[in-house]
């Protein structure tokens, strides 16, 4: 079997990773999966975001540390790493921590296209793939329905010569939504990026369903919006049923709610902290609630 460069480099890596740090040996629990549905692939559902947290220039410092944190992520089993030109210098940084890291084969690289002008398109996706140092991506988005139509048109082309393996749309914004819904509507998408917490349950009413019924895989943004939530619930102890779901934090409580609506494939929790990250891998690999105690969960916040 020949190897290609990426590949080679990532066994490289893990050999001498392993060598150097004898415990990265022992096996970590999986995190829980969910099958994209387009595919069936399976993707843990907890992934990394970038938004802020990697936006970091040229500080060398800065650069190792989120290097340390996808090293972190790929040890507990995380794979989707999800960015956009629109964050600053986060993708140079990913390329950094990724060719410090060989390179891991488990990686879902999920990033977006994001200018107003159609012809710019191909460039700027080219530019984010050399930022990266990936040969191509896994996941392709049209970021905040920028110049949607065109995007869509070169993504989904992009796809059928071989070249991107899905395509998605992204929002942030809840204005959005219906004009969301109609593409969802009239187009095969394989995956779809909105904002959802426990304080921000719009897409539970249209997009989520709609989701479900077309077997479109969801990627939720923003799960504790921007630590917004943490920093309400921080000082206050956790109910104790939360250990019915082996919740130990108030981030995990948060995180649990979200990637245990049916729809959501996926979270994407930006952290700047090691043992953050794996407090986030770590809510996906223990009982999630049914939709019994989501319930519950949903009225508890409101009397926080």
């Amino acid at each position: 079997m020949v190897l290609t460069r990426r590949e080679m480099l990532g066994t490289m890596a893990a050999a001498c990773t392993a060598a150097l740090m004898p415990g990265l040996g022992r096996a970590q629990t999986a995190p829980l999966t969910k099958p994209i549905p387009s595919s069936g692939e399976d993707i843990p559902i907890v992934g990394l975001g970038s938004w802020i947290t990697f936006n970091v220039g040229d500080d060398d410092v800065a650069r190792d540390a989120r290097t340390e944190i996808m090293r972190a992520f790929f040890e507990d089993g995380g794979r989707m790493i999800d960015s956009s030109p629109m964050y600053g210098s986060a993708q140079p940084v990913i390329g950094h921590a990724l060719e410090k890291l060989g390179y891991p084969n488990q990686l879902f690289s999920a990033d977006k296209v994001w200018t107003s002008e159609p012809g710019d398109g191909p460039a700027q996706i080219e530019e984010s793939r050399a930022h990266w140092g990936v040969d191509n991506f896994d996941l392709l988005q049209v970021h905040n329905l920028l110049a949607w139509q065109e995007h869509l048109d070169m993504l989904f082309a992009m796809k059928d010569a071989g070249k991107l393996r899905y395509v998605g749309i992204t929002t942030s914004h809840g204005r959005r939504h219906p004009e969301f819904e109609q593409i969802m509507q009239k187009h095969d998408l394989d995956f779809v990026q909105a904002t959802y917490n426990m304080a921000d349950r719009d897409v539970e009413e249209r997009i989520l369903p709609l989701a479900k019924e077309k077997g479109i895989a969801v990627i939720a943004n923003r799960p504790f919006r921007r630590k917004e939530l943490i920093y309400r619930f921080e000082g206050k102890d956790l109910p104790a049923w939360a250990s019915e779901i082996d919740a130990d934090s108030w981030a995990q409580f948060l995180l649990k709610f979200v990637i245990s609506h049916p729809a959501i494939t996926c979270a994407i929790p930006a952290t700047t902290r090691v043992d953050h990250v794996r407090e986030n891998l770590a809510s996906a690999s223990g009982p999630l609630p049914d939709a019994r105690l989501r319930k519950r969960m949903a009225d508890y916040i409101e009397t926080v």
